[in-house]
C-alpha cells in the first residue's frame, strides 16, 4: 500500500527538501580535482550538523558513511575513502537526511573540469530523463508512466537504464512503497494519487545496464566498466502537478 501524506506531512517534507538542497549545493561547490571523497563526506557531516539534521544513510543497514560518493563506473552506493578525484572524473553525490523524522533524498552527478563529449551527453540524458519522469508524476497517471518515460528517453539517446536499483516512496521512512523502476510499460502499475511522495532516480549506464557489487558489499559497478550517471529528486504528487521538494 502506498502511503498518502497529509498537508502537515508535505510541509515538513518540503522543509526537509529545502535543507537538503542547501547541503547538496554546498557540497557541489567543494568538488574539485585533488579532493578526496572522504573530505566531501566530512563536509557533509558538518553541514548536516549545522542544519540540525542527521544523515539518512549512516548506519542504515550498517552503511559506514554520511553520503554516497560514486565515481565514474560506480553506479550507486560508493563509499567515501581517501580516493582523490581527478580532472575528467564524474562524481555521483547521493545525499539523504532525516529532519524531525521526515526524510528527503536527492542525487546529482558532477563533472570535474572538462569531460569527453560522450560522457557529457550521458549526464545530460540522465538529467533530462529525470525531468521527463517527474513530468509524469501526475494524479490519475500510472506509476510505470514515470518508468516508461525515463526508459524511452534514455534508450533513444543510446544509453541504458539500470535494472537492479530503483526509486522509492519516501516520507516518515527513507524507503517506503512503492518501488519505482526506471523501466516499464506505460499505463500500468498503481494509479497515482494526491499526497504520494516519491524519490525518482534514474541510474543510467553508458554501456550495458548490467551491474556487479564490489567486494565492500555496497558499491554497485557497471559490469562492463563504462561510466554511469545518477540524478534524483524527492517529488510530491499534488492536484496542481508534481512538486519537486529538493529543487
Amino acid at each position: 500500500m502506498i502511503p498518502l501524506k497529509s498537508e502537515e506531512d508535505l510541509k515538513m517534507l518540503a522543509e526537509a527538501g529545502r535543507i537538503l538542497s542547501r547541503i547538496v549545493k554546498e557540497l557541489g561547490r567543494s568538488v574539485r580535482a585533488g579532493i578526496t571523497t572522504q573530505e566531501i563526506d566530512n563536509l557533509a557531516k558538518d553541514l548536516m550538523s549545522r542544519e540540525g539534521v542527521t544523515s539518512a544513510f549512516k548506519g542504515y543497514r550498517n552503511f559506514p558513511a554520511h553520503i554516497c560518493t560514486s565515481v565514474n563506473n560506480e553506479i550507486v552506493h560508493g563509499i567515501p575513502s581517501d580516493r582523490r578525484l581527478e580532472e575528467g572524473d564524474i562524481l555521483g553525490l547521493d545525499v539523504g537526511i532525516n529532519y524531525r523524522d521526515y526524510f528527503s533524498d536527492t542525487a546529482v552527478t558532477i563533472p570535474l573540469g572538462k569531460i569527453n563529449p560522450r560522457l557529457k551527453k550521458l549526464l545530460q540524458a540522465t538529467r533530462e530523463s529525470l525531468a521527463l519522469g517527474i513530468r509524469k508524476a501526475q494524479v490519475k497517471n500510472h506509476l510505470f508512466d514515470i518508468s516508461q518515460a525515463i526508459q524511452e528517453y534514455v534508450e533513444s539517446q543510446g544509453f541504458s537504464v539500470v535494472r537492479e536499483f530503483v526509486g522509492h516512496g519516501i516520507g516518515r521512512n527513507l524507503h517506503e512503497e512503492p518501488e519505482i523502476p526506471n523501466f516499464g510499460r506505460k499505463n500500468s502499475g498503481p494509479l497515482l494519487l494526491e499526497g504520494m511522495v516519491f524519490a525518482i532516480e534514474p541510474m543510467v549506464n553508458m554501456g550495458s545496464w548490467e551491474a556487479v557489487i564490489a567486494e565492500n558489499g555496497w558499491t554497485a559497478l557497471t559490469k562492463d566498466g563504462l561510466p554511469s550517471a545518477h540524478f534524483e529528486h524527492t517529488v510530491a504528487i499534488t492536484k496542481n502537478g508534481p512538486q519537486v521538494l529538493t529543487q
